[in-house]
């Protein structure tokens, strides 16, 4: 056996794994809108001549737009995902693909890629520092992201593991995500992203004074819920009004001497912050989303590296979602039975998706949407959601500037708030008072044909997205 795995260039790999025709290849997506390899591998197997493939990606942002020309071309013809950003989202929504997309959650991913249901013939894994082995991080290097959580799956279970790095180092790397008994093939190119897109040099509070008040009453929330004491578990995202909740959290926390067991997802300088300040045990991380949390990662041992798989698989044996205290979440749209589209647009257009929101909303204790009343006089609640993302049985309270709204299956949530003296509205009331400055939004036509199956996380349809005219 040679005493390396790197090969001369991507079309050697891809030839050397044995793609073929009708075949899946799988990406993740930790380099997020800096990410050159998707781009990079499907442009090598363009040219190679392969054609009707799946892409099974983590998640598609706006810089993979050169995808969309593979679909037309008829490289790609079909593809699961977790989330989609705006761009691409058009192009579906408009009918580009000729099957309907598949919209997987973070914890389902790897779940159906574990059980079969969805298998990957060749896995292109990211590195941002690997060695000739191919054990591989993301600690290290100038791509560095941090976690490479979302990649585990991928590389455990596919036929064949391609790793692509910007940085080959000597063998043994010891501070691997990825050990080198997944990987056939290293190939070495000279940048895979762009720094800037990868992570965020800082993530930042709002400073919007209607996000600073949603973030103090989901704080106010979580005090009075009965969950905020020893032990306490939390996960967060990456938006202003979120991270101001962290923030306010993070006052309460302190001040009261309430010491958490850990914060999860993707992890921001906030939770680093709070990890540091003794406010959390440990960090449990599936993906950095800034510079703070991967210098955290690379350094702190009780800043762990997870797996989606560890995250938040519904058909792992446990996961950390299902020991979640509270999650804090957004939402597109809310309807008055409390489910929650983050897929489309006010129009209907795919500009999303679930990513791990069933997943935490499903397994935390409380489970918070925090969202304005509306946006670009739009209200955000609505009768009926146009895509369900989140079924309302795991969404317990939406908090926004005009009030706060418990669902009714959340009594003793309810009556916590109240006694409290927080402003407890009922949703339906919430709707009213939005409409009130709004108005009643006309209802979208929707086109004729499915673009996308959402699929719940325990593998079963939860909606469909219908096409919309392109603009």
């Amino acid at each position: 056996m040679k005493n390396h795995k790197v090969v001369a260039s991507l079309e050697e790999a891809i030839r050397l794994s044995g793609l073929k025709d009708g075949m899946t290849v799988s990406f993740h997506h930790h380099l997020r809108n800096g990410d050159h390899v998707l781009n990079m591998v499907m442009e090598a197997i363009a040219q190679m001549g392969i054609h009707d493939l799946t892409v099974n990606a983590s998640s598609l942002f706006d810089i993979h737009a050169p995808l969309l020309r593979h679909i037309e071309n008829g490289v790609v013809t079909h593809l699961k995902t977790n989330y989609m950003s705006g761009g691409i989202g058009r192009a579906i929504s408009a009918g580009i693909l000729a099957d309907p997309v598949e919209f997987r959650t973070h914890g389902g991913r790897p779940s159906d890629i574990e059980l079969g249901r969805t298998p990957i013939d060749v896995a292109f894994i990211a590195a941002p520092t690997a060695d000739p082995m191919g054990n591989c991080t993301g600690k290290y290097g100038k791509s560095a992201c941090g976690s490479l959580g979302y990649a585990i799956p991928d590389a455990m279970n596919a036929q064949k593991v391609v790793v692509v790095t910007d940085n080959l180092a000597a063998y043994p790397l010891t501070d691997w995500s990825i050990p080198e008994i997944y990987v056939d093939y290293v190939v070495a190119v000279d940048a895979i992203g762009d720094p800037a897109g990868i992570v965020s040099g800082t993530t930042r509070i709002t400073r919007d004074p209607v996000g600073l008040v949603m973030a103090d009453r989901a704080a106010q929330v979580i005090r009075h819920s009965g969950l905020l004491k020893d032990g306490f578990s939390f996960q967060t995202g990456a938006g202003g009004a979120s991270l101001a909740a962290a923030k306010y959290l993070r006052d309460i926390m302190l001040r009261e001497k309430i010491h958490g067991s850990f914060g999860s997802g993707g992890i921001t300088g906030y939770l680093v912050d709070m990890l540091n300040d003794g406010c959390f045990e440990a960090l449990m991380d599936v993906q950095c989303f800034d510079l703070k949390a991967v210098e955290s990662i690379r350094t702190n041992p009780r800043h762990h590296e997870i797996s989606a798989s560890h995250y938040a698989s519904p058909s792992a044996r446990s996961a950390v979602v299902d020991s979640l205290d509270v999650v804090i979440l957004g939402a597109t749209e809310i309807d008055t039975d409390f489910n929650v589209n983050v897929h489309t647009d006010s129009n209907g257009s795919i500009m999303g998706g679930s990513g791990g929101h069933s997943d935490t909303a499903a397994g935390a204790k409380l489970s918070m949407i925090i969202a304005p009343m509306f946006r670009a006089r739009l209200p955000i609640i609505t009768d009926r959601v146009k895509c369900i993302s989140t079924p309302g049985r795991d969404i317990d309270v939406l908090v926004t500037q005009g009030g706060i709204a418990v669902n009714p299956k959340n009594q003793e949530l309810l009556l916590r708030l109240k006694d409290a003296g927080l402003p407890v509205v009922d949703i339906h009331d919430l709707k009213e008072m939005v409409e009130r400055t709004t108005g009643t939004p006309a209802p979208v036509r929707e086109g004729g044909r499915v673009v996308a199956n959402v699929i719940y996380r325990d593998g079963t349809l939860l909606d469909t997205i219908r096409s919309v005219p392109a603009k």
